[in-house]
């Protein structure tokens, strides 16, 4: 805990770092450290993540909130785990051809390890029938039966003609075989007769050869029309044979198959409806390719099943756990989670030139494998990608995993695609991602906190006390084995947890980001292997943090550079009436660093405004602009309140170029207006930051590490004088975790840091007069800053009013000429 701090009074060099002292610690290297179990500081979150992943209800979904590094993929990994092999191994789930709707695949869910074994069954059918009912129908039984259908036929066919041809005989009628069909003819004595001998008989003679011909004719269209009936037939007796035989040959192989399965009744009906068209299509098995052509293994081993025709009697095999090796419920991680990586996706090919699909293109997706256990999305990637979020969020409402194109959702696809039956959904939903999507989700998606009722928020910084030092200690041997870095010892740890409150920007708390701790630690153990250590000591973890530093300080040192250099004017000694130092951070990417800014301003009568600069053309952000309204407020209330407020000043950062925000000039601002009101000079030795209320209290603000150091730089380029420091609120005084050649400099008095409550204590400092009380009487002393201030402003209000009646009296003098 940091010391009674003193207004006005230099912090001693003790309270400028939140050192760590390695005697508290009872090992030599980390490797005398037991592994440290979860994460130091985050019980809240991890009782979250326990919750989720043991709570039944299926809206009990859940949203890790957290930075990048906090361990929130490792503790959600490990929870799950746990609680994954505490539940029971998922259902397999398959597609199958839906005989009498192929473009609606059926879904089947059976046992875990099933779904495997109901492919390479379905396959060794094919395999079987493709190998056995070629063999039937070649079969001596099948010719013989086949030859008898065909003899009866002929038998028929050559009876009815040979009856005809007896009868037309006695008629002394020939029938004849002609290349156009069949033809009748008279004849006599054995021969037909000619056209001249058929003339030279009598009529009588003609009209019963006439009738004789016409009779038999009759007879044998009657015979002719008979034969197609008859050869129906004979395809019907061929096909029942074909089906007798077919059904024998399906009986013998699906026999055992059904026995396998007969306890699942989902498989047991397919298997029915697998058999009828086993059946019905037995002459795709007759038309395939010669087993030889298959490859160069004999017929026994050949690979039917892939061929073309038999895709029908496949097993789509969408998830399949052998609880023989996974003995656990699945966790699944979906790193790139697009619509069709997410629910799923029905491939085409293509087949001259078009798009075929069949229900063996369906492709699961990371819901079908998480199904029954856990998935575990990034948050920004599932609302990165088109459809996704949408789609997640309609799984979970209707509980079932349906498969829709992105290009179907578009109204893109023209070609014929699938409509597989939608699968039961069953699974704990984790997101993770950073606070900023949350609140958002939470603030424009109606649906979100209906799917998503727990949150785990993981802390960024916790306590800092002995008990926790310890835990860290241990964290810390952890990721060391973990990256099987080298051992750690005590004064090492030390350094690393003082970094780890450096961090935060707080002595009192330490970081619980140990993706950080482990930046530092891998980087500290290169340069202790570089060095020829064996052991990372406090100056490998020195060495990593400044090396860290140095790489990202380019923009820094040029900004320093222009300072040192006098390009942007910056006075560390002397003393100016109306200008200040004033601190500022600036972030590139995640390097921060401090810089100081001359700040001005410049006075004069006028109508009780204060003019911010930066605000007027539009430099100056909302925190910035209030911060000036907030000390203009100050001035109107606190100083000559009995006369109008008759001011006019303007306030300006010097050569500032870019935009200004945030509040933590607002005390040097009001510094500066004081100075310039009371006439009174600021030493420049001094840089100010923190921000004022309107009850002239000095308020805490951010970034006062780098603040601090950015102006120590500046003078320290320049020389240290030791009249040079800062000027800070009381309340910023916990937050001082400084390098160690800023509480060097203190240390031996050639650098102040002083931290203040009140303005009247800061321009006390700045200006080396009191800044005086109102006496009973209401006034201010005469020789105090606030008595110089009151003094000002009641002359500008004076001379206003005089200003004023002057004006009046001219205006009167020239009406009366006129009149």
């Amino acid at each position: 805990m940091v010391k009674k701090i003193k207004a006005k009074v230099p912090l001693a060099a003790d309270q400028l770092c939140a050192t760590c002292d390695a005697s508290m610690f009872d090992f030599r290297t980390t490797r005398d450290l037991e592994p440290s179990e979860g994460l130091v500081g985050q019980q809240r979150a991890l009782g979250a993540i326990r919750m989720a992943a043991k709570i039944r209800h299926d809206d009990f979904n859940l949203f890790v909130l957290g930075n990048s590094g906090s361990g929130r993929h490792t503790a959600v990994g490990e929870i799950l785990g746990q609680e994954a092999a505490n539940r029971p191994v998922p259902n397999d789930w398959v597609y199958v051809n839906n005989f009498e709707a192929p473009h609606k695949p059926v879904a089947i869910e059976l046992a875990p390890g099933l779904a495997n074994r109901l492919k390479m069954a379905m396959e060794t059918l094919v395999d079987d029938l493709a190998n056995n009912i070629p063999a039937i129908f070649d079969s001596e039984d099948y010719q013989t039966q086949r030859r008898q259908i065909d003899q009866e036929f002929g038998d028929q066919n050559e009876q009815s003609f040979s009856q005809l041809g007896e009868s037309a005989h006695k008629r002394n009628v020939a029938i004849l075989r002609t290349p156009m069909g069949f033809a009748v003819a008279a004849m006599h004595d054995g021969e037909t007769i000619k056209p001249d001998d058929y003339n030279a008989l009598s009529k009588e003679e003609r009209q019963q050869i006439d009738n004789n011909v016409a009779t038999t004719q009759k007879e044998l269209e009657a015979l002719l029309k008979q034969v197609p009936n008859r050869e129906k037939e004979r395809r019907l007796s061929v096909e029942k044979l074909n089906a007798r035989m077919a059904e024998q040959g399906v009986e013998d192989c699906i026999r055992e198959l059904e026995h396998e399965f007969q306890t699942v009744e989902t498989v047991a009906k397919y298997l029915a409806s697998v058999r009828a068209d086993l059946v019905k299509n037995a002459d795709i098995f007759l038309n395939s390719e010669p087993a030889h052509k298959v490859g160069t293994f004999p017929v026994a081993t050949s690979k039917h099943y892939t061929k073309a025709q038999f895709q029908r009697y496949a097993v789509n095999v969408m998830v399949s756990n052998d609880p023989s090796s996974e003995a656990d419920a699945p966790v699944v991680r979906a790193d790139m989670p697009s619509l069709a990586n997410l629910t799923g996706r029905v491939e085409h090919a293509s087949e001259m030139g078009a798009l075929i699909t069949n229900f063996t293109m369906i492709k699961p997706g990371a819901l079908h494998r998480a199904n029954g256990g856990y998935l575990v999305l990034d948050a920004r990637r599932i609302l990165s990608e088109p459809f996704a979020w949408d789609a997640l969020k309609r799984c979970l409402e209707t509980g079932v995993i349906s498969i829709v194109p992105a290009g179907e959702k578009l109204g893109l696809i023209t070609t014929t695609s699938l409509e597989p039956d939608p699968i039961p959904l069953n699974v704990r939903i984790v997101l993770i991602g950073e606070r900023m999507l949350y609140y958002l989700l939470a603030a424009l998606d109606s649906d979100f906190q209906n799917l998503f009722k727990l949150q785990a928020d993981f802390n960024d910084m916790g306590d800092r006390s002995k008990e926790t030092l310890k835990l860290h200690a241990s964290m810390i041997g952890s990721i060391a084995r973990r990256e099987n870095l080298r051992a750690i010892n005590a004064k090492g740890v030390a350094r690393l947890l003082q970094e780890g409150s450096r961090l935060v920007d707080d002595a009192e708390r330490l970081s619980l980001n140990p993706g950080q701790i482990s930046d530092i630690l891998r980087e500290a153990d290169y340069w202790t292997a570089e060095a020829g250590r064996k052991i990372i000591g406090p100056q490998d973890i020195e060495k990593a943090i400044h090396e860290t530093d140095q790489r990202a300080s380019r923009i820094r040192e040029l900004s320093q550079e222009a300072i040192n250099r006098n390009t942007v004017l910056i006075d560390t000694d002397g003393h100016e009436c109306g200008q200040i130092n004033a601190l500022s951070v600036l972030q590139i990417g995640s390097y921060r660093f401090g810089r100081p800014s001359r700040v001005t301003a410049r006075v004069r009568m006028g109508t009780g405004k204060v003019v911010d600069i930066e605000r007027e053309v539009e430099l100056g952000g909302s925190i910035h602009s209030k911060g000036v309204m907030i000390l203009s407020s100050y001035l109107a209330t606190s100083y000559a309140l009995d006369v109008p407020m008759s001011l006019w000043a303007s306030i300006a950062f010097e050569q500032s170029y870019g935009g200004v925000d945030g509040d933590s000039a607002s005390a040097a601002e009001l510094f500066v207006l004081l100075s310039a009101l009371s006439q009174l000079p600021v030493d420049q030795s001094f840089a100010v930051t923190g921000s004022v209320n309107q009850r002239g209290e000095i308020q805490a603000i951010g970034g006062i590490n780098e603040k601090i150091e950015g102006f120590f730089d500046i003078c320290s380029a320049r020389g240290l004088s030791g009249r040079q420091g800062i000027l800070m609120p009381v309340s910023n005084v916990k937050n001082l975790v400084l390098r160690s050649r800023v509480v060097e400099a203190v240390k031996k008095k050639r650098f102040r840091i002083i931290a203040i409550e009140t303005i009247d204590q800061g321009i006390e400092v700045l200006t080396g007069c009191k800044a005086g009380s109102r006496s009973k009487k209401g006034e201010y002393p005469g020789n105090s800053v606030n008595g110089l201030v009151e003094a000002r402003l009641r002359s500008f209000a004076e001379r206003r009013l005089e200003f004023a009646k002057s004006a009046k009296d001219s205006d009167g003098t020239k009406r009366e000429e006129l009149g």
